[in-house]
């Protein structure tokens, strides 16, 4: 990340450097996080705004719903879609805030 990059160019970065925390492969095979890193980053990164991030059961579900391919792992592609996921109901919440006059937390 540079000081000159944008707000959105350092949020992509974030979201990048995120995935690739979790991850494992290298550069011959693809990154993916299976499914054991995948709940730890739920309930390490994402428990503020996930419910249930703690519970096995719930986690082991949405890791199959993002699985598109069934593979037992979470591609950067499936990761995206969980980020298009949490990102669209709090466009909506945010919008909703700024129509009613508050402010939200999510937003510096």
């Amino acid at each position: 990340m540079t000081a000159n990059s944008t707000e959105l160019e350092w949020a992509l970065q974030v979201l990048v450097k995120n995935y690739d925390k979790y991850a494992s492969g290298c550069c011959r095979k693809p990154r993916r996080i299976s499914k054991k890193d995948f709940r730890k980053m739920l309930s390490c990164e994402l428990n503020h705004m996930l419910t249930d991030t703690g519970n096995k059961r719930a986690a082991d579900k949405l890791i199959c719903d993002l699985d598109a391919n069934k593979d037992g792992h979470i591609s950067f592609d499936e990761y995206w879609t969980l980020i298009g996921g949490i990102a669209s109901p709090i466009a909506c919440l945010i919008r909703q805030q700024e129509h009613c006059g508050g402010s939200t937390k999510f937003i510096k």
